[in-house]
């Protein structure tokens, strides 16, 4: 990686490792985050990538994709695939009604295909816009691990009297569930800890382009 600079090498190790932990690249937050940086020092450091051919990028959320994969050759399982239950729609808006009905399968791969075969995982097809700016686009399928632990910030498939949604997960004083949008044409919603079932963690995204 001639020409690279040290942070700029960092940044591309990171993205690399992420796609190959989380099955979807991290956006300019996470990876702002990652470093403590500004954003405006990531966007910076991203765009020099971009002129040195050594990623691509459009304006939307989770859309780095690397020219080069930095771990081909030392992830020999990636071509590893097992399908997964790909499920009744989830709603990335208001609750609902989404019944857990098998739809077809949808294949997965590297560690997601580990998980899968310790039949951990299953797919739902996103409607709707609510989690547009965590990069979660109406028609994409996320991967959902069953029993993942859940922290708050986590984007996990709740079930709030028996209707379904995707959102992030709040828990306020144990007895109170926030779920939030990432639109701000959406409100939070707001339930009693008793009528939320946490279904799993999204762990992953799949975009037909």
């Amino acid at each position: 990686m001639k020409n690279l600079t040290e942070k700029q090498k960092n940044i591309l190790d990171f993205i690399d490792d992420f796609l190959d932990r989380e099955g979807m690249a991290p956006t300019v937050y996470e990876i702002a985050d990652h470093f403590d940086i500004k954003t405006s020092t990531v966007s910076a450091h991203l765009k020099a990538l971009q002129r040195k051919d050594q990623i691509s990028r459009s304006s939307k959320a989770r859309s780095i994709s690397l020219r080069k994969r930095i771990n081909a050759q030392k992830a020999p399982h990636m071509s590893f695939v097992l399908s997964i239950p790909l499920l009744g729609r989830i709603n990335a808006g208001m609750p609902s009604d989404s019944p857990a009905q098998f739809e077809g399968e949808f294949p997965v791969a590297g560690q997601l295909a580990e998980l899968a075969a310790k039949e951990q995982l299953f797919a739902l097809k996103v409607y709707g816009e609510s989690m547009r700016d965590l990069g979660i686009l109406d028609g994409d399928i996320v991967v959902i691990q069953a029993n993942a632990p859940v922290k708050d910030g986590d984007v996990v498939a709740a079930l709030v009297n028996g209707e379904t949604t995707v959102k992030s997960f709040y828990l306020k004083n144990n007895d109170q569930v926030e779920l939030h949008p990432a639109n701000p044409d959406f409100s939070v919603q707001c339930y009693p800890a008793s009528e939320v079932a946490v279904q799993g963690k999204v762990i992953a995204l799949h975009r037909n382009m």
